[in-house]
């Protein structure tokens, strides 16, 4: 049977091209639109959430998907890069969003082949099991450099 779960947010304006958001989780940030759409530089934008949640999401469904594929992770670490279509009548789309993770794995004595299949597979599983990237319509593209350590 079928599940679901409810997320909240609140923002309020705080003027010009401020706003404050509360996170149903606890934190709480200021937030602009980003400096080409008349916000502010050097703080949180709805642009940035989008990609961190994408980024967010498919790292942490990583580390369950490393856990299941009995992976030593060591490390992981993601820069993720959303990329913006702006049409002729100012409609805006994020039409694809890109992320390079760099997934370092103690190797265990294990073949660095056969470990590094299982870490593709994981990476696999993350992103089939990401609730954000099946949520959107931007294309997923992963591009991984993968570090077994011995």
């Amino acid at each position: 049977m079928s599940q679901t779960a409810v997320y909240h947010t609140t923002v309020n304006w705080k003027g010009e091209h401020w706003g404050h958001l509360a996170l149903g989780n606890g934190p709480e940030m200021d937030f602009s639109a980003p400096p080409d759409a008349q916000g502010h530089p050097g703080v949180f934008t709805p642009e940035d959430a989008f990609v961190a949640a994408a980024n967010t999401c498919i790292m942490m469904m990583f580390i369950w998907a490393a856990e299941r594929f009995k992976l030593k992770l060591l490390s992981y670490e993601c820069r993720a890069e959303g990329t913006k279509l702006v049409e002729l009548d100012r409609t805006e789309l994020f039409t694809h969003l890109r992320f390079w993770p760099v997934i370092r794995i103690a190797a265990g004595g294990e073949e660095p082949a056969v470990i590094e299949a299982r870490v593709r597979r994981a990476l696999q599983s993350a992103q089939k099991y990401s609730l954000v990237a099946n949520s959107v319509k931007s294309k997923i593209i992963v591009e991984p450099k993968i570090e077994i350590i011995p």
